[in-house]
């Protein structure tokens, strides 16, 4: 009876207003939440369900997505979408009274690292029940999408790369970079360009004005997300603010989504990234123990097994040692006993009367018994970190059977389409890999870089075994410039103090000064020399930052070693100067590994920042509604020496 009169007043609502403002109560916030609701003008008389769009506004705003425009511009152009096809729009309202202090002053979805105690995620899944439960709605995958403008498109694309198989379409206008996720206590940074794993089987599609401020975030989203997804899509609208642009055309793009019956049907693999302690993702569920945080990062999971690793952060961070427990999907013969082959152990797991298993895994991970059929080898990871040119390398290529049977006559060709990659040495023959054990890959390679930036290069590695079965699977790689200027000084912060030339923007034009920073970083005994048992941060100078006024100035550096003799043992984030968009510079604690082998060149990275204000000729004498957002990566080479 309730929901019969739920339906009765949104008809009515629908068909006397364009949009209704609802409230609802909410176990997850503790509290009531609001949304805006607009339904088809013939929701009343039509007797249809309908797929749902669900809009996550910006910075400042609310449900009713009218801080920045009075109502005058995206609310108008939602509706005129909805009178005109099959579909529900829901605003959802990221509020949170912590944090809300005005226009400029809300932080809406809980998006801080010191954040987490509102988890808009569950919420989405809560209100999502909410809307199906109340509203005649399609309630499959393919019929539930996101969407959303600036921290509301960061939240469209999380939710989507969180919940797959919730949401089969993911749009996002001009969104914010990076924000943190995770548990609170112990939450991460999470960058949808780090995570393109998650979006694999959804339609995705990001939309950038071309005045955007941080236009440079977007472009970086858009390389890896093409090179990545096949559903994905990209727009450039010539606007000149951070807006919501083209919003028919995008909802149209969700039209397309609601339109592939492929989108409801479950993957037979899949691969994802949770900064979740405990997690589910297409019906299976992972616990994880330890109290700092890390991300789990799974690859082709399938019924035949799964590759799991934990990292510090994502995507190079370094491993972490900890256990996993699994629970699969009912997939498996009820009461049949399952042989679990790990790289580390070995047991067995009984399925349970509904066909679930639950066993522990950590790396590559085989699942041999009744219908699991035939598995193809599992190449596995390669450690985090760029590769270097111009030298003939041997890169670390293991195989894994995660078979119950040996697998035998196995043919492997390493392959590139990339100039770049030239292959020595790419194919091999090995007669026998043995059930739930490694093989090491022969190979060979030598690379190319130019100058300036990190270079991407793709391996491919193709297997044939069975006599006839073949599988392949891709090794995207970053190399380092060939040439690699030496900057200005070094300065290795081993517990010491110093005092350094920093450079300070004055403010969203461009500009500022050099001011003197007192500095204390890292532990030991402060000889500006790496030693065994110490920490270090390491302070480049530069000739010349991204700013015209950044001269002769110290920033911290990202390092990486050649050799495996220095190690990166945590990151450490600042927020960038005058940055609105919540994006991190990244920098390196670094340690001597047991036993390194010195001299090592390093490969030392810093970031420098402006902005960029001008009139822009497209819009005639209009000023840009903000100065673009720049910044650059310098790539720096040192060689490090002990006494």
């Amino acid at each position: 009876m309730r929901v019969l009169i739920s339906a009765l007043l949104a008809a009515t609502l629908a068909a006397e207003a364009p949009f209704v403002d609802k409230r609802h109560e909410s176990k997850v916030l503790g509290e009531p939440r609001n949304y805006r609701l607009i339904l088809p003008p013939d929701y009343a008389t039509s007797g249809k369900r309908y797929p749902v769009i669900y809009y996550f506004h910006g910075h400042s705003d609310r449900y009713t997505v009218e801080s920045y425009d009075q109502g005058r511009d995206t609310i108008p152009k939602m509706i005129d979408f909805v009178k005109k096809h099959d579909a529900i729009v829901v605003c959802v309202d990221g509020y949170d009274s912590r944090t809300y202090t005005g226009l400029y002053g809300g932080d809406p979805w809980d998006l801080r690292i010191d954040g987490g105690k509102m988890d808009f995620g569950a919420y989405f899944l809560e209100l999502s029940a909410h809307i199906d439960a109340n509203y005649r709605t399609r309630t499959s995958r393919r019929f539930r999408a996101t969407s959303g403008l600036s921290m509301g498109g960061f939240l469209s694309l999380w939710l989507a790369a969180r919940y797959p198989d919730r949401i089969g379409s993911a749009s996002s206008f001009n969104p914010g970079p990076e924000f943190y996720a995770g548990d609170a206590g112990r939450r991460l940074l999470w960058r949808p360009k780090d995570h393109a794993a998650n979006l694999g089987l959804s339609m995705v599609r990001l939309i950038r004005a071309s005045g955007d401020y941080i236009s440079q975030y977007h472009e970086e989203t858009r390389e890896t997300f093409a090179r990545s997804l096949p559903g994905f899509e990209f727009r450039q609208d010539e606007y000149h603010r951070h807006w919501a642009t083209s919003i028919g055309e995008t909802f149209d793009f969700h039209l397309r989504a609601f339109d592939k019956p492929e989108l409801d049907a479950a993957p037979v693999a899949f691969s994802h990234h949770s900064a979740y302690r405990n997690f589910e993702a297409w019906g299976w569920r992972f616990e994880t123990d330890g109290d700092s945080p890390g991300y789990t990062i799974l690859d082709d999971v399938s019924q035949g097994g799964l590759g799991v690793r934990t990292i510090r952060y994502a995507p190079d961070g370094p491993p972490i040692d900890r256990r996993i427990a699994v629970t699969t999907p009912p997939l498996y013969r009820p009461g049949a006993t399952y042989r679990i082959l790990g790289e580390r152990n070995r047991s067995t797991a009984v399925a349970s009367t509904e066909g679930r298993l639950r066993f522990d895994a950590h790396g590559a991970t085989g699942i041999a018994g009744p219908g699991t059929g035939s598995q193809p080898p599992r190449l596995l990871p390669l450690p985090p970190g760029p590769v270097w040119p111009d030298r003939d390398l041997t890169l670390p290529l293991r195989v894994f059977n995660p078979r119950g049977t040996d697998l035998t006559a196995v043919s492997v060709e390493l392959t590139s389409q990339y100039p770049t990659a030239a292959i020595a040495e790419g194919k091999t023959k090995i007669d026998r890999i043995p059930a739930g054990s490694t093989a090491n890959l022969p190979n060979r390679v030598r690379f190319t870089s130019g100058a300036g930036e990190l270079a991407p290069t793709r391996l491919t590695v193709r297997f044939l075994y069975d006599g006839w079965q073949s599988a392949s699977q891709n090794i995207d790689l970053l190399v380092v410039p060939s040439q690699l200027e030496e900057p200005e000084g070094v300065e290795i912060l081993d517990g010491r103090q110093v005092e350094l030339p920093i450079f300070v923007q004055a403010g969203n034009r461009g500009g500022g000064s050099i001011v003197a920073r007192k500095i204390k970083e890292g532990k030991g005994n402060g000889n500006g020399i790496l030693e065994a048992g110490e920490e270090a941060t390491v302070w480049v100078k530069l000739r010349q930052g991204l700013d015209p006024f950044d001269k002769h100035t110290w920033h911290r550096a990202r390092v990486w070693a050649e050799s495996g003799g220095v190690e990166e043992v945590r990151l450490l984030e600042e927020s960038k100067q005058r940055e609105w968009t919540g994006a991190q510079s990244r920098t390196s604690v670094i340690a001597l590994r047991p036993n390194a082998a010195l001299p090592a060149n390093l490969l030392l990275e810093t970031e420098s920042w402006s902005f960029h204000w001008t009139p822009d000729a497209r819009f005639g004498p209009e000023l840009l509604y903000q100065a673009f957002q720049r910044h650059r990566r310098h790539y720096l080479g040192h060689h490090l020496t002990i006494r």
